[in-house]
């Protein structure tokens, strides 16, 4: 019970004021507010709203497939054999919400009439919708809807008045207790329904919090706050298509125009100097592959645009990018996220992952789930990365789903293209770590040392294709080979990898036992 109250405490004391407050009102108001979930249906449909031009979008990832009322989201399918229940969760909540999302409208076969059908049923069945009438689906669905609506040129009074009262529950609910990517969904949702409307209310609405998200979760160096490169993806996506809608339409004047550009180009920056050769992003904090369009298709859809690159060095991000002719480092010497919304962080500082000609050779665990299980504390876990652990602590105190306590701060020593140097103190022990990187054109040299009279454990975690054989203190792999100097114990043992959600893939990884110092050469 006490550890509980201390968890809470650490992890509430992070929390904006704003985040406090709406807790307390959205907890309070649910208490006296009527419980029936679809109760806005005072707003009147505007009489008369003109059609939006919009060029065409990015399709639906791989992953999202749709046929004859069978969906498949996330390596996870279901048939539906009398009727789409809009609320189904034999997959869990996150499964629930992509169906919800209706990003699905936007598979290659789907057709005007299959998909106006989907939609109508979704509208007859709302009054009875959970998880899909909470804010984060409603804003993604407003997006996806006016897409399609738009591309197919679909006027139907039915659909846009159950749209138009959607996105007046969205104002209702806009989620100020989250902050962070969830607000800006919120706000390209309402953004949609604004233009889709020619809504002055609901265009001033969402004005200002686009502006002062965007400012403060967009980094100097272009990184989103979060510092996933999968929402990274996502959010840049979405200012694409912000841009996309307020080029091509006159409403409000444009005025968002060149601060969306000024946005995507540097995001578009970040992006490119964080993607690997071979088009995969690097798998930090809660990334997978298969949920946002490639770093190609959004270039693609960039270039449509007619938008550029603004490229700034790597900094506030905290990754840093070392690149020779045979090899790409991606290190991580940043703090884990923002104070008060570390939900999609993991406690991996000083991590690290290497590629070489272009082939995945030492990397990161990834996400296969977001369900508050014993697989998702795991791979958010130090041993999850390749860092190094003392003892049986965690650097950061990642809990539940997307909590974390106390967390950890590094100190910065040195930080050039040959050596990146940097220590920090364990959040939830005395213990210190120091890691120093130094770079050559074919080896790299990574040293640990660690005080707390514990014993340290670093991990390399081998992509699942390397092949891993142990020879005394020296690991050799398919890439080249890997000397351990001063380990007490070198073990080659079984991981499970998780590119994707739902999907493991076991692999090897080495775990090196030291008491206070190690050095580890990778030579290509």
């Amino acid at each position: 019970m006490l550890n509980k109250i201390r968890l809470y405490f650490h992890t509430l004391r992070y929390l904006k004021l704003t985040q406090f407050k709406y807790r307390i009102y959205y907890f309070i108001r649910n208490k006296f507010r009527n419980k029936a979930s679809f109760s806005y249906k005072t707003k009147s449909l505007p009489s008369s709203f003109p059609h939006l031009k919009l060029e065409k979008s990015l399709a639906a990832t791989k992953s999202i497939q749709y046929s004859d009322d069978t969906f498949s989201f996330l390596n996870l399918k279901k048939e539906f054999k009398s009727g789409i229940n809009w609320n189904d969760d034999i997959h869990g909540k996150l499964w629930t919400y992509n169906l919800n999302y209706f990003e699905f409208l936007h598979t290659p076969t789907m057709t005007k009439e299959e998909g106006k059908v989907l939609i109508l049923d979704f509208v007859n069945a709302i009054e009875h919708s959970k998880d899909g009438l909470e804010p984060y689906p409603i804003s993604l669905r407003v997006i996806h809807w006016v897409k399609f609506l738009t591309y197919h040129n679909i006027k139907d009074k039915e659909i846009d008045f159950s749209l138009y009262q959607q996105l007046w529950i969205l104002v209702d609910k806009r989620e100020y207790h989250i902050l962070g990517n969830h607000l800006l969904e919120n706000s390209f949702g309402l953004l949609f329904g604004a233009y889709y409307f020619n809504d002055e209310k609901l265009y001033q609405l969402t004005k200002k919090i686009l502006i002062k998200e965007l400012k403060e979760q967009i980094l100097g160096d272009g990184a989103h706050f979060e510092l996933s490169p999968m929402y990274h993806q996502l959010m840049l996506y979405r200012v694409l298509d912000a841009y996309n809608l307020v080029k091509n339409n006159s409403h409000f004047n444009q005025e968002l125009l060149p601060f969306f550009r000024e946005k995507a180009e540097l995001m578009l920056g970040w992006l490119e100097q964080i993607t690997f050769n071979n088009g995969d992003i690097p798998l930090l904090n809660d990334s997978a592959f298969n949920i946002n369009p490639t770093t190609k298709e959004i270039f693609s859809y960039a270039k449509q645009l007619n938008l550029g690159t603004k490229r700034r060095p790597l900094k506030e991000s905290g990754y840093r990018k070392i690149v020779r002719p045979d090899y790409e480092l991606i290190a991580d010497i940043g703090h884990i996220g923002p104070d008060y919304l570390p939900g999609h962080a993991h406690s991996d500082t000083f991590n690290f992952v290497l590629n070489v000609n272009n082939v995945s050779c030492i990397v990161d665990t990834g996400i296969s789930t977001y369900n508050p299980t014993q697989r998702r504390q795991i791979e958010r876990s130090t041993a999850s990365h390749n860092t190094v652990q003392i003892g049986d602590y965690e650097q950061s105190e990642v809990w539940s789903s997307f909590r974390v306590a106390r967390r950890t701060y590094p100190y910065i020593k040195q930080d050039d293209p040959r050596t990146i140097e940097a220590s920090l103190k364990y959040a939830t022990t005395s213990a210190r770590h120091h890691r120093k990187f130094e770079f050559t054109e074919k080896q790299i040299f990574i040293t640990d040392e660690i005080t707390g009279n514990q014993i340290g454990k670093a991990y390399l975690h081998f992509h699942p294709s390397i092949k891993v054989e142990l020879l005394n203190d020296t690991i050799l792999t398919s890439f080249g080979k890997v000397l351990i100097e001063n380990a007490t114990r070198v073990e080659i043992v079984d991981y499970e990898y998780s590119p994707e959600f739902n999907r493991l893939i076991t692999g090897k990884k080495a775990i090196i036992s030291f008491s206070t110092f190690i050095k580890t050469t990778i030579q290509i």
